[in-house]
Formats: structure tokens, C-alpha cells, sequence
């Protein structure tokens, strides 16, 4: 999906406690950035009148947000599920609604809250899977291919197995990535970390190892998408909504499929750059979903950055990190910041486009690109942000 628009933009952006957080709902995370992408915006929280909610893993925020928090005669309201290509879908639904006079102000908000006190990362995921199939369609299950990581794993491994990608070259991403959140005091995980750290983790799903996974976090995240001509009297720096596309290929997990070759950036990046009216050589910054460091690697490639197959040899010049040529995840992304599916690339863009990024902000933010990826490279959605309007 692609369209225009010519004066959406993101004016509030919420973002609350993050991480191990434990004792709240995943609703009151929910309603709780809502209120301060308001507040952040300089907004009145009945100023909302269309709604946009995703859930991650334990559900609990839904179109009976709106009672929750209290507000009525909504004009859009609707749940969207794309898991991580969620959050680019709802800005590029709200910027619609906002260009087409639908709705004036629409809140999009993910929460999840999938951490116990009692119980790991790892756990926290198992228990949302739901019951295994029987029959034929168990058959992957009882070979091992059970949850994302093997998935994953067998989609790095057969790019390696292409171009010759390394473990290495992997562990060049989740470095950069840990870089760039040691200077980011939201970030979750702020000690810094080596190449030789990378390669002594343990083996998750073999060739990934632990830090080649992100994160698993309680919180919410919501921004506020409106016209451009409000949100220029608004209270932050205006972030405009340039471009957009989804992209979803349906990989049938057969012979002569692309699926860990290619990836929805290489259909849905060149539709928003193209809608924007920019080129991958005018991108200043990367906000890249990046649940996996091989999802980071493949996604460059797609978007254009570099060549098919060369993602490895990049990642290992050191362009991704701080000081580097392309600025890549400058929060952490999910791999050391936190995990709020597509919010959390979407956060970081926002704070970069705006100039508050502190100590890592990059100095060059006139167009940053953010992508989201869903399930096992199924579901694709990109965005282009810039601090300036379309001209």
C-alpha cells in the first residue's frame, strides 16, 4: 500500500518507563504514553478524535481504550495488526485520515507488558504461543521450528550460506547498535560490548547467538499524527510525514522461494522514497527494525545502501556506528534499547528529526528513514520523516 500526502506530520511523542517494569497492565501502559505524546505535543487529551492501537504479546489495548481514557465522538478508532510493521501502518493510516479530513488528530499507541518478575525473557514469549497443531502441520514443530529464532536462524543461514555472510559481520551490527546505546539513557542495555563478547554468547538458534536477538521490554509508546499547519503552533519541533509503503511477500516456505534473500524493504523502501520525493543517497539516518541483527543486514541491502550480498562487509567497515558514514539504530534499537516492535525505530527517528537525540544525536537528520518488519520477514513498512515539509 502507498499513497500521498502533503501536510501530515507527528507532533507528540509519548514513551514511558521501559524494560523490566513490572506491576502494570499493559491498557494503563497504553493510555499512559497517550497522555504524554499529548502533553509532550501540548495537547488536551480530548483534542484526540481518531484512535490507532496495536498490541504486542499480551494484548490489553484495543478499541476499549477510548473508555479508558475517557474520550468521546471519535472519528477514526481501530485496532491494527501487522505485529512489527504495525506502527509504520497506523502513521500511514493517520496521516491519511489526517490529509483527507477524516480525522484532525490521531493518536497511535503499542504497549505490550510480556515480563514477570518470575520468569525470563524467554519464557515470556513461549507462553504466548499458542497451542501446537497436530497432523502434518506439526511436523516443523517437532523438528525443532518452534517460535521466531529458528525461523530466523534459517534465514541467516541461508545468506551465508549465498554470499558468504559471517557471524562476525553480524556481531559488527549488534556492536554498533550497543554504541550507540551507551549514549542513550533510555536504553536498556548500556555496558558496553565487543566483538569477542558477541561471538562467546551463547548459541540461541544456531548461527544466532544471544546478542544477535533484541530485547523483550515492558511499555508503551504513541505519537500523534496531525496537519503540519497545527502542528507547526504545537509545542515540539514538527516531524513530517513524507513517504510511506507496505510491502508483504508472502514467502510459501518452498523450493524457489527468496525468503531469506530478500526482504519487503526492496519493494516498499523505493515506493516511500519515491512518494517522499527523495533518494536513498539523500537518507541522513537509518531507524532500522531490527529484531535480529540478519534482519539489520538484509534490510540495508534492500533499501539500497549497498549491494545484495555486501550487507556483511558494511556492517564490518563500521558505517552503522557512531561516527560512521550511514548512522544506523541510533537509540540501540531493539537489539540494546528496548522493544516496543515498530515504535521503538519510530521513536528514535522522531527524537532524531527533532534534534533532541543528546549526546547521540546526528547532525545531518533531514530525512530519516524508518522501517518494520513483521513476523518471519512477512510483513514490511517503511516511512520517511523529515523535520521539513515537503517542498
Amino acid at each position: 500500500m502507498s499513497g500521498s500526502t502533503s501536510d501530515a506530520a507527528i507532533a507528540g511523542l509519548g514513551i514511558t518507563e521501559m524494560g523490566k517494569v513490572y506491576g502494570r497492565s499493559t491498557t494503563d501502559f497504553g493510555a499512559d504514553a497517550i497522555i504524554r505524546a499529548c502533553t509532550d505535543a501540548g495537547l488536551d487529551l480530548h483534542d484526540l478524535d481518531g484512535l490507532l492501537t496495536n498490541s504486542g504479546l499480551t494484548g490489553g489495548v484495543g478499541l476499549w481504550l477510548q473508555r479508558e481514557l475517557g474520550l468521546r465522538d471519535m472519528r477514526l478508532l481501530s485496532e491494527i495488526q501487522g505485529f512489527g510493521s504495525s506502527a509504520g501502518a497506523m502513521v500511514a493510516m493517520a496521516a491519511m485520515a489526517v490529509a483527507s479530513g477524516t480525522a484532525t488528530t490521531v493518536a497511535c499507541v503499542f504497549a505490550d507488558a510480556p515480563l514477570t518478575a518470575d520468569r525470563g525473557a524467554g519464557a515470556a514469549y513461549a507462553a504466548s504461543r499458542p497451542p501446537l497443531p497436530t497432523g502434518f502441520a506439526g511436523l516443523p514443530d517437532a523438528v525443532g521450528l518452534s517460535g521466531a529464532n529458528p525461523y530466523y536462524a534459517l534465514a541467516a543461514r541461508r545468506h551465508m550460506e549465498r554470499y558468504g555472510t559471517t557471524s562476525e559481520q553480524f556481531g559488527h551490527i549488534a556492536v554498533a547498535a550497543r554504541q550507540w546505546a551507551t549514549m542513550n539513557p533510555r536504553a536498556q542495555m548500556r555496558e558496553p560490548m565487543t566483538l569477542a563478547d558477541h561471538q562467546a554468547s551463547r548459541m540461541i538458534a544456531d548461527p544466532l547467538h544471544l546478542l544477535d536477538c533484541c530485547l523483550v521490554s515492558n511499555g508503551a509508546i504513541a505519537v500523534i499524527v496531525t496537519s503540519a499547519a497545527r502542528a507547526a503552533n504545537l509545542a515540539q519541533p514538527a516531524v513530517h510525514v513524507l513517504g510511506w509503503a507496505q510491502a508483504h511477500p508472502g514467502y510459501s516456505m518452498q523450493k524457489g522461494s527468496d525468503f531469506g534473500l530478500i526482504s519487503g524493504a526492496a519493494q516498499s523502501g523505493p515506493a516511500a522514497l519515491k512518494m517522499a520525493g527523495v533518494t536513498v543517497d539523500d537518507v541522513d539516518i537509518r531507524e532500522i527494525y531490527d529484531c535480529y541483527t540478519y534482519t539489520t543486514l538484509i534490510s540495508l541491502e534492500d533499501y539500497g545502501f549497498c549491494e545484495k550480498g555486501e550487507g556483511g562487509a558494511l556492517a564490518a567497515s563500521g558505517a552503522l556506528a557512531p561516527g560512521g558514514s550511514l548512522p544506523t539504530n541510533t537509540g540501540g534499537g531493539e537489539l540494546s534499547g528496548y522493544y516496543m516492535w515498530g515504535m521503538t525505530p519510530l521513536s528514535e527517528a522522531v527524537i532524531q528529526a527533532r534534534g533532541q537525540g543528546g549526546q547521540r544525536q546526528v547532525p545531518h537528520h533531514d530525512v530519516v528513514l524508518v522501517s518494520g518488519n513483521g513476523g518471519v520477514l512477512d510483513y514490511h513498512a517503511t516511512l520517511v520523516l523529515s523535520p521539513h515539509a515537503r517542498s
